[in-house]
């Protein structure tokens, strides 16, 4: 019999660890989401309604509603109808509505935002639109020299808590990894009412092209070195604070899901591998994973989670400065001796260990 891969995140039962996370690409279209579910996506993140386009559409419907204001009764007809309001949120709020009524899995709605306003009262029009969840999408760059770091981790916590008051849905928060103690400030969170983290999110950095003089997006996937910042951080905090753990960044392969269950996460979040393979790599991670469990017997995927912990590992020192330590007295860097060809050493391998 094959092993029971189903597991519990956010209060919600899914049939496995595997969830679609927030991408445009992935979620704007129904129809893909529907071959995602049928690829074998546990749940999808929709991607994020940002808080500057909640504020735009917002401040774009008061100055609709004000033409006229002033001019006689007849200008009464000048007020625009409701066709054109619309825009930005009411598009997203028809979409998870859509997404709900198609879908068998849950759908999860993304609010992306960094300051405390009154964009967030739109997570209690989520919540009526249908969705099973909110993620809260903290993606920020500070750059106020005079911001100190306790400001801003003030201003997070007092996001998520205005966010939560707003609805009766579970809320999942997800963050970036630079907080001077990112302990504390899951700790933080849980008590604000979070429900959940994500971790982590990947800030996409600008290139400069340098002929035309622009600053220009560059997005660049993840890869599988990229899950040893959440692996590392979700092995740190898990069973330390009442917060189910996602992971996200790097998820490629059924293996990498068995890592991160271990570390503690209950699901494991994948964009990258469906935008390089499309919806049916879901099937072939799904397939990995049982496969894995199967030859190691395990009945249920549920008994990986956390098994590697820092609470539960051999020598829970390696997830701190011992890990440092090993990897520095254990790298010994290839020799143009090794190289085929002599060929220069791509920097992806510039590492003293390989993901199989």
């Amino acid at each position: 019999m094959s092993p029971d891969l189903s597991t519990t995140y956010l209060g919600l039962e899914l049939r496995s660890p595997l969830v679609v996370g927030a991408a445009a690409p992935l979620s704007e279209d129904i129809d893909q989401l529907v071959a995602l579910e049928q690829a074998g996506a546990a749940a999808v993140v929709l991607h994020s309604l940002f808080e500057e386009q909640i504020e735009r559409d917002q401040l774009d419907l008061h100055q609709m509603g004000m033409q006229g204001a002033e001019s006689y009764g007849e200008a009464l007809s000048y007020v625009p109808e409701h066709a054109l309001f619309h825009v930005g949120y009411e598009l997203y709020l028809n979409h998870v509505s859509e997404a709900r009524e198609r879908l068998s899995i849950p759908v999860i709605a993304s609010l992306n935002g960094t300051s405390p306003g009154s964009w967030v009262r739109c997570a209690r029009q989520l919540e009526d639109a249908g969705a099973h969840a909110i993620e809260l999408n903290l993606y920020a760059i500070p750059t106020d020299p005079y911001l100190s770091s306790a400001a801003i981790e003030n201003q997070v916590e007092e996001v998520v808590a205005e966010v939560q008051a707003e609805v009766k849905l579970p809320l999942a928060v997800k963050l970036s990894p630079f907080f001077t103690n990112f302990s504390a400030m899951a700790r933080r969170l849980a008590a604000a009412g979070a429900d959940g983290l994500v971790l982590f999110n990947r800030f996409y950095q600008p290139d400069i092209d340098i002929e035309t003089l622009e600053v220009r997006p560059n997005l660049l996937l993840s890869t599988p070195h990229d899950l040893r910042l959440p692996l590392r951080w979700i092995a740190l905090l898990h069973g330390r604070h009442p917060l189910d753990l996602a992971a996200t960044s790097g998820v490629q392969r059924g293996t990498d899901v068995v890592r991160l269950l271990m570390a503690g996460a209950c699901v494991t979040q994948i964009v990258a591998a469906l935008l390089r393979h499309g919806p049916q790599r879901l099937a072939v991670i799904e397939a990995e994973l049982s496969q894995w469990l199967e030859d190691h017997d395990h009945a249920t995927a549920r008994e990986l989670i956390g098994c590697m912990s820092q609470q539960r590992c051999p020598d829970p020192s390696e997830y701190e400065r011992a890990q440092y330590m090993r990897a520095i007295k254990t790298f010994h860097p290839i020799g143009e001796a090794d190289r085929p060809d002599g060929e220069p050493l791509p920097s992806d391998e510039l590492s003293a260990t390989a993901l199989p």
